[in-house]
């Protein structure tokens, strides 16, 4: 069976990744090496390399998801990962997207809400050899300040607004890349942090699932 993961790698890579745009070499090693298929349950396995979202988990505050292949290679590339770069991935689930950051960046900081998935992410990881990714749990729309700055902030889902909070943990020349909205009218921005001052702009369409934990206040209406 490992072997068949290793061609539906191949396959999720040639045909989900490369065709939309993506063309980092070290971005792409590592989603041919990272074995998708080990951060979903069991009974999943089979549906790892599908181009779509893949539920997780049903976490007190919402249902969670593992991004699909293609938006979530898009957001990353889009983060211009060095080495040297330290990254906090926000509501990293069970951590598939913390092991593919881990290959590219010189440390890794997952934060996860929910206990039971961050467990997941732990023990996986461990068992993957992901010595640079420190799992962390708390809310995920304040960060995780203690290790604060990063170079790159990525969110595993889509968000309506992006707390303050988030952008006073990027450091000096940081990137936030993450994807508002809902639905297909979603689209993925990046804010660059420069002398002090954060802005952003629109870099394409893409539709996953919500991050919980980023809904925008209701207004109050007479």
């Amino acid at each position: 069976m490992s072997a068949d993961f290793t061609e539906r790698r191949i396959k999720m890579v040639d045909g989900q990744i490369r065709t939309t745009d993506v063309t980092s070499v070290p971005l792409l090693d590592a989603f041919l090496s990272v074995p998708r298929e080990l951060f979903v349950d069991e009974s999943m396995r089979e549906l790892a390399y599908i181009d779509e979202d893949i539920r997780i988990a049903d976490s007190a505050s919402g249902p969670r998801y593992m991004m699909e292949p293609s938006p979530l290679a898009r957001l990353i590339q889009l983060g211009e990962l060095s080495s040297h770069d330290t990254v906090l991935d926000i509501g990293c689930g069970t951590g598939y997207s913390s092991a593919l950051l881990s290959q590219l960046a010189a440390s890794v900081t997952a934060l996860e809400s929910d206990t039971e998935l961050a467990a997941k992410a732990r023990a996986i990881l461990a068992s993957q050899g992901c010595d640079n990714v420190s799992v962390v749990e708390g809310p995920l729309a304040q960060g995780w300040k203690a290790a604060a700055p990063y170079n790159v902030i990525i969110l595993q889902g889509s968000v309506e607004e992006f707390p303050e909070a988030l952008f006073e943990q990027l450091a000096e020349g940081g990137r936030l890349v993450a994807i508002e909205g809902e639905g297909n009218a979603a689209i993925a921005r990046i804010f660059l942090k420069s002398d002090g001052v954060v802005t952003g702009r629109r870099v394409f369409n893409a539709a996953i699932r919500p991050l919980p934990g980023f809904e925008r206040a209701k207004a109050f209406e007479f």
